[in-house]
């Protein structure tokens, strides 16, 4: 017994003391960027991952009553702990640490300073645009620091030992991330500085070659094809440990867009690890390599679909005794499928190890707290283990800003959540709602149908995963209702302990697909000149497009209007008017009201028409058919000219127009 204990005691003291001299290099820091086989290390006691954002602190959790205040607050753009004389902070972290990602939505030329371990002058003093332009070392990597579809991104690692604080000046924008980690209590991390050495430039230089490469893993793996039929399942292989599987190729004939999209899910891969009963890994083909729905070419670090076919995943799943990957085939028709499989030998210990996860669903564990209803789960579980990533799905058939949301990590319990964001696009790399198409290696939008239909979104988390020990809880804020309809599904990606269950159970086949149809068109008012069709003959000032409006409360022609932004109070926007043939029409305007909209007078032809419309509401809403009168108007084209004359005093002064249609009726 004795003995015994003294073996336990050495071995204990041993570990603290190899825990208290870990000690990293920068370049190993910035190794953790691209190194996915370290995900599969198990978290030690102390390692944590949050991020400092902008989000709106109207938000908060009242200890006294156990309730959530202002959960669905949405001003998200300056929110920031203190104000400090003239200069606010931003973020405030004690040491070990290291800043992974710094992201904006509108950095701008007001400094942004990072001062570590309590020094007097800073180790980054740029304007907040410096951080993100290429034009500052050691951030010119063009794949670490990037814009993806207007969102400003920064990959390049700054540590720090004891502490960091980030204060910002007056101008430097809106809306902040930095995600942060931190290492266990002893752990030895360089204090960042930007003169970098020559050999620890050539590891950014490195980093960033990697990923700016992205695709499948060149090694050769062992071939499988196999016929899965009509409502069966198939053993595609069974794997003998220890080993991990560093590669999944995947090639199947598939029938071009849309009729891809049921196929990709009544397709099922299915992995179990060891001697589990339950599989790790149950996920629609199609959303496992991270994209639905249907077939949407991109590349990633982790995962993509090349241009000749290939599916690709690069994730490492390491297993002690045993892997099973099976298929399975909820549809009508056989189908033939060869999955490549890459298998590498360990280089860790298997008991140090977690479990490679993948499970999907649709609105699984979501929130019972009633003041929490705008919060939409993402992935929970319990155990030990890290949250690497996850892919969204949206079905949003009437159109419209599906993302208005926050995205939110309680760890281990949490009532407040270390990770709080500032809408759904920020946390996968983008911002502004854009619809447009992008790729990198830790974020992709791979199909978006112009807001309106099907939208895919994924990111990874490498050097900014986030371990837990207990518990973890992703969540992100939806707005539009189930109902509307606007349907998220989620494939969650993450690593747990050997031997704990995740509580995902697998799904129908018909709750994975058909639930989604062709959009049916808006519908349009009969006999209305639609704003959004109408030629712009000129303007003084701002933008005018399209924007979609399809909204619950209120009915627009078309489902969408002309906005007019970014005016100021004298411009004027001149829309051609068609009239076809001579005579007496009544014109009838309808616009749009919200509390950032200004007021308009009406010009046709250069005259005034009817008196200033204020265009100001507490909430969008349409304004209803407003009436100018009669007037006798001349074949061929007019001009209708709207401007800008002031606001409301209730408004935001942004002085936004939105018109939605013009009819003109003979009398």
């Amino acid at each position: 017994m004795r003995a015994t204990l003294a073996l336990f005691v050495l071995c204990v003291a041993a570990s603290i003391a190899s825990a208290a001299e870990t000690q990293y290099s920068y370049i190993d820091l910035v190794k953790r960027v691209t190194d996915l086989e370290r995900l599969t290390v198990l978290p030690e006691k102390g390692e944590t991952c949050a991020q400092w954002s902008s989000y709106d602190r109207a938000s908060k959790y009242d200890a006294a009553t156990g309730k959530y205040v202002g959960w669905d607050a949405n001003g998200d753009g300056g929110g920031v702990i203190r104000k400090e004389g003239e200069t606010f902070v931003l973020a405030e972290m004690q040491g070990p640490g290291c800043i992974w990602r710094t992201w904006s939505a509108r950095p701008q030329n007001g400094h942004v300073r990072i001062y570590l371990d309590g020094a007097t002058e800073p180790a980054v003093d740029l304007p907040f645009i410096g951080y993100f332009d290429h034009k500052n070392a050691p951030f010119t990597g063009k794949a670490l620091v990037h814009n993806v579809a207007n969102g400003e991104n920064n990959y390049a690692p700054i540590p720090y030992q004891k502490s960091c604080k980030i204060v910002a000046d007056k101008g430097w924008g809106q809306y902040f991330h930095f995600t942060y980690g931190t290492f266990p209590e002893g752990t030895k991390v360089p204090t960042f500085k930007r003169e970098l050495s020559a050999e620890e430039m050539a590891a950014l230089d490195a980093a960033d070659k990697t990923l700016a490469s992205c695709g499948p893993r060149t090694q050769a793996g062992d071939v499988k094809k196999v016929t899965v039929a009509a409502g069966a399942s198939a053993v595609v292989a069974e794997l003998a440990g220890p080993k991990a599987i560093t590669g999944l190729r995947m090639k199947m004939a598939l029938p071009k867009s849309p009729e891809d999209r049921t196929i990709l899910r009544e397709l099922v891969l299915k992995i179990t690890w060891d001697d589990d009963k339950e599989p790790a890994v149950w996920c629609p083909l199609g959303d496992f390599f991270g994209t639905a729905a249907g077939a949407n070419q991109y590349r990633s670090y982790t995962s993509g679909l090349t241009d000749d076919g290939t599916w690709y995943s690069n994730w490492n799943m390491p297993f002690a005794k045993a892997a099973k990957i099976e298929l399975i085939n909820d549809g009508k028709e056989a189908r033939e499928i060869s999955l490549e499989i890459v298998q590498a030998p360990l280089t860790k210990p298997i008991d140090t190890l977690g479990r490679f996860h993948v499970k999907w669903h649709r609105d699984a564990f979501l929130p019972t707290e009633k003041e929490r209803q705008i919060d939409w789960t993402m992935l929970k579980t319990q155990g030990r283990g890290r949250f690497v990533g996850v892919m969204l799905h949206i079905w949003s058939p009437k159109g419209g800003w599906w993302g208005e949301g926050d995205e939110k990590f309680f760890v281990d319990g949490e009532k407040f959540p270390s990770t709080f964001g500032t809408g759904s696009e920020d946390y996968f790399g983008y911002a502004w709602s854009s619809p447009k198409l992008f790729q990198h290696a830790f974020h992709n939008q791979p199909i978006s149908e112009n807001l309106k239909g099907h939208i895919s979104v994924n990111r990874w988390h490498i050097a900014d995963n986030v371990p837990f020990q207990t518990a973890f809880e992703a969540d992100i804020e939806k707005y539009y209702a189930n109902k509307r309809p606007c349907l998220y599904a989620a494939t969650a990606y993450w690593y747990q302990a050997a031997g704990e269950k995740d509580p995902y159970q697998a799904a129908p086949v018909d709750e994975r697909a058909g639930y989604w149809t062709n959009a049916t068109p808006a519908a349009r008012i009969k006999g209305v000149i639609e704003a959004e069709d109408m030629k712009v003959l000129g303007k003084t000032g701002g933008g005018a497009g399209t924007q979609e409006m399809a909204y619950d409360t209120g009915a627009w022609s078309n489902e969408a209007q002309l906005w007019w932004t970014k005016a100021k109070i004298g411009d004027k926007l001149d829309l051609a008017l068609p009239v076809a043939a001579a005579g007496e029409y009544k014109l009838t305007i309808q616009f749009t009201k919200a509390r950032d909209y200004g007021i308009t007078q009406v010009y046709l032809d250069g005259k005034k028409v009817g008196e200033p419309i204020d265009l100001y509401n507490p909430t969008v809403i349409p304004s209803g058919p407003i009436s100018f009168g009669a007037m006798a108007l001349t074949p061929g084209e007019h001009k209708l000219t709207f401007e800008i004359t002031g606001a409301n005093e209730k408004a935001e002064k942004a002085y936004m127009v939105g018109i939605d249609y013009v009819k003109l009726e003979g009398n």
